[in-house]
């Protein structure tokens, strides 16, 4: 009974991964309007998630990785991918022994290895070298650390040369280098006085130590095994990301056929506002707020009339264009620098692990400081009203601040002040 049950297990997950590989475009989850562009990105993804070397306890990783590798293959040539689209997965599998039994097929991780570098393998294997990382700097406005967005940013990326597969060979047939036998140094004897000789092993000239060569130089590269193209990234920026956060992409710096490639680091940093443009595209108030951590800053200005009297309102457009109202009623006074703390307007407060069920999205706080602006001058007949009405009320409650201070009541000048010291 057990081993019925394990051979009708077997032939479920065969006849699921045949499905699979009939729908290529399934396979890497996309649909048959699919870019270039779109195919190599979803590749790139795929290929890492079911990497063997990320997955050592999921035996059907293995075939995932397979599978992924098999649908780039047939999508990304342009004839592969007209065949499969015109007659179907047997049509191509037909085309593929037409040309040499399905030898024209590419070893999964040496496909892997024409992206990444090292050999189709992630740099866990003994001896391997690794990449330099490389950083990258993406200014991402006040907004977009507020709402959340995906954006894309070039950058001008090595890549291994497609055309020659990262030989640096016209045909793709590498030699082992006859000056050094593949080793990649000599040994070179040098005479350093009579009857003294020594041996010195260097890096072989011929081949630049890799110890292999090649006939016919790779048009595209030059020979050089890999060119720089220009490559977009996409990168998401959650809601409430902190200004200079630093993003990881594994594996996606300088590639070599000689090591596996680094990691590519975006640090995302907030710019500059901007009044009009593509930063602020609906004209909102937000964009000029000043954060500082999870909390937002914003100045107001203030008549001297609204500060003394009240009775105002403003309506401030958030980075999300709901509406902050501040106001007061008749006779509440702001006074100069005075800060108003509105709770939960501040920005979101963001988890590295992302929003979950386990809780819900906090914000920090918005404060906003008054400033009052006084009047530079005032006409003759508003000034005298002004101060009439002010000296009737000076003379019923009115404070003498300088009274109060118990300062001199008249300035003693300097010389004075010495004659009073000599008495």
């Amino acid at each position: 009974m057990r081993l019925l049950k394990t051979i009708l297990l077997s032939l479920l997950t065969l006849a699921q991964v045949a499905l699979c590989a009939e729908d290529y475009y399934k396979v890497l989850g996309l649909d048959k309007h699919a870019t270039e562009r779109q195919i190599k990105s979803a590749y790139r993804q795929l290929s890492k998630k079911y990497h063997p070397d990320k997955n050592p306890n999921d035996p059907t990783a293995h075939e995932k990785f397979v599978l992924v590798s098999e649908a780039y293959e047939a999508l990304s040539d342009p004839e592969s991918r007209r065949i499969y689209d015109q007659y179907g997965y047997e049509g191509y599998q037909q085309r593929k022994q037409q040309q040499g039994g399905g030898g024209h097929a590419h070893d999964p991780f040496d496909l892997f290895s024409r992206f990444f570098g090292g050999g189709g393998h992630f740099g866990n294997q003994p001896g391997q070298r690794r990449g330099h990382d490389v950083e990258v700097k993406v200014g991402i406005s006040l907004r977009d650390f507020y709402n959340g967005r995906t954006t894309e940013f070039q950058w001008n990326k090595q890549e291994i040369c497609d055309a020659c597969e990262g030989t640096g060979a016209a045909d793709r047939v590498v030699h082992t280098c006859q000056a050094c036998g593949g080793r990649g140094v000599r040994t070179v004897r040098q005479q350093l006085a009579p009857g003294m000789v020594t041996q010195v092993q260097m890096q072989c000239d011929a081949c630049g130590g890799r110890g292999k060569s090649i006939r016919h130089r790779c048009k595209v590269c030059g020979g050089e095994r890999v060119v720089r193209r220009p490559t977009t990234v996409s990168v998401t920026v959650q809601p409430g990301m902190a200004d200079g956060v630093r993003i990881a992409y594994e594996n996606e710096a300088d590639a070599h056929p000689d090591y596996v490639a680094g990691d590519l680091i975006v640090t995302l940093y907030e710019k500059e506002p901007e009044l009009e443009g593509e930063g602020n595209p609906d004209r909102v108030d937000g964009v000029f707020f000043r954060r500082r951590g999870d909390d937002l800053f914003w100045r107001e200005v203030l008549s001297l009339r609204e500060a003394l009297m009240g009775d105002w309102t403003r309506n401030i457009t958030h980075l999300d264009g709901h509406v902050v109202r501040l106001g007061r009623k008749r006779g509440q006074v702001v006074q100069p620098n005075h800060v108003d703390t509105i709770v939960g307007e501040g920005m979101p407060k963001w988890h590295e692990n992302g929003d979950s069920v386990y809780h819900k999205t906090e914000f920090g706080n918005l404060y906003v400081e008054y400033t009052v602006v006084l009047p530079d001058q005032m006409e003759s007949g508003m000034e005298k009203e002004l101060w009439a009405l002010f000296e009737k009320w000076r003379a019923k409650k009115g404070v003498d601040l300088h009274k109060d201070s118990g300062r001199p009541d008249k300035p003693i000048m300097h010389d004075e002040a010495h004659e009073h010291e000599e008495l």
